[in-house]
């Protein structure tokens, strides 16, 4: 593992549990190109009202509106927990072309959305993107199951 992907998971972490402290699900993204951070997201969803307010499609907005492009070839894209099949699309049309991944939903226990992994999704569409698992795991899935936790009665 890299010290390149641990640094920028950590900036992820951190952000994801600014997120948890503001009542959101403790999710983060960063988008890296060139070795400069060009967009930063965190879960929103239930201080935004919006059930599309995540983290990766919050960093890909981002970085779109301060380059000025819908194309971020090139782009790392780090995340704290597996994105969506929305958040997945999003990369995938942003043309960002590999995912650094924390936790996964088979390590939170996650089953409402069946067999989904970001690799089905890619064989399911045909498309490429490179991805590279288990960078800080244990950490991201934690801070994950300790929110859900919190949130049972």
């Amino acid at each position: 593992m890299s010290d390149e992907h641990i640094h920028y998971m950590q900036l992820a972490l951190e952000q994801a549990r600014e997120a948890a402290r503001a009542g959101n699900r403790p999710v983060a993204s960063i988008i890296v190109r060139g070795g400069a951070i060009i967009g930063e997201g965190q879960n929103t969803i239930f201080t935004d009202f919006d059930p599309s307010a995540h983290a990766e499609v919050a960093a890909i907005r981002q970085a779109c509106g301060r380059l000025r492009t819908v194309d971020l070839s090139g782009g790392t894209l780090y995340s704290t927990l597996e994105p969506c099949p929305m958040c997945f699309w999003a990369m995938q049309e942003a043309k960002i072309g590999r995912l650094v991944l924390g936790g996964r939903y088979t390590d939170i226990g996650r089953t409402d959305i069946g067999r989904y992994t970001v690799e089905s999704f890619l064989e399911f569409t045909g498309r490429k993107l490179e991805i590279i698992t288990g960078v800080l795991a244990g950490e991201c899935a934690a801070l994950r199951t300790e929110w859900m936790r919190g949130r049972k009665p």
